[in-house]
């Protein structure tokens, strides 16, 4: 597979890590791709897999490389290995250099070999959406080429027969892919879907649950959700004065309202700062260099 000199320079490369929306747009609807693009969305899928019927996967496959072909930027969700268009779809994202999707990410492996595959140019983001991903977490987001992880809330619900937007059902899997990816120093994981696209209120509470938990970004179905979720992952105005006080006091051991301030909590204002300043999150763990290329390098 071929992959275009600075593959991995793209807006969509650098923002992998910390993006917080991923907006989907299935691959069967080409006149969606600049609306998407445009939304104002931090990165846009093209989704070769599940929102595309079977008799359409290699129309969408030719419609989204020639809107990549035309200077297009989006992360590809392609259709999983064992699958009759996996083949292809990988070809499609190594041609262009786009980060890659891989659905039912649960076999390090298999992972491997296909950051391998596309010369190593393709940026992983691992959707963890079975019960055997949960349970191997931490090896899936150790894997060379996965850059993050993402939760797959539908599909392991129903794995699981339980509700995907029940957060108590749900809490346990979000709370390993947030562990595994500190164990695996990479960024804090993306969480699933709100299917209800209309619904604020279900919407506000499933960004609140996830930030609660430690994640950091969210897989968006509409480009009405973008603003709520933009909302509930930056810090209140109430963290950010707690974050300044708690910095105004210095390095030394103290106390802000009668709260202990130490190192670690030194730590964490000075990333709730960052998330407010910057909008995405900065915490201490860097991802593994040998992910991008350096100045003189390409793919």
């Amino acid at each position: 597979m071929s992959v275009p000199n600075g593959g991995r320079s793209s807006p969509a490369m650098d923002h992998l890590t910390t993006a917080r929306t991923w907006l989907f747009v299935p691959g069967h609807r080409p006149d969606r791709f600049d609306k998407a693009a445009s939304s104002g969305a931090d990165l846009v899928i093209i989704d070769l897999e599940d929102a595309v019927p079977a008799a359409d996967k290699d129309r969408s496959r030719g419609h989204a490389a020639a809107w990549l072909a035309r200077g297009g930027r989006a992360v590809v969700r392609i259709n999983p290995p064992g699958t009759p268009w996996f083949e292809a779809d990988l070809h499609t994202a190594a041609d262009h250099g786009c980060p890659v999707l891989v659905p039912k990410a649960e076999d390090p492996a298999v992972l491997a070999g296909i950051f391998a595959r596309t010369a190593e140019c393709c940026p992983l983001v691992a959707l963890i959406e079975t019960a055997l991903g949960v349970e191997r977490a931490r090896e899936v987001c150790a894997t060379p080429g996965v850059v993050r992880a993402a939760f797959g809330n539908v599909d392991l619900a129903a794995q699981l027969g339980v509700a995907h937007d029940d957060h108590l059902a749900l809490a346990h899997a979000r709370s390993r892919l947030v562990l595994a990816s500190a164990a695996a120093g990479v960024r804090p994981p993306v969480d699933g879907v709100t299917t209800a696209v209309r619904d604020a209120e279900a919407l506000a509470a499933d960004v609140a649950h996830a930030r609660r938990l430690g994640l950091t970004g969210k897989l968006c179905v509409h480009p009405a959700q973008l603003g709520a979720v933009v909302d509930g992952l930056t810090p209140s105005e109430s963290e950010v004065r707690w974050a300044r006080a708690v910095l105004d006091t210095g390095e030394a051991v103290t106390t802000v309202d009668g709260q202990m301030v130490d190192k670690p909590v030194l730590a964490r204002a000075r990333r709730v700062l960052a998330q407010r300043a910057t909008g995405n999150f900065s915490g201490p763990s860097t991802p593994r260099s040998s992910l991008r290329p350096g100045p003189s390098e390409s793919c």
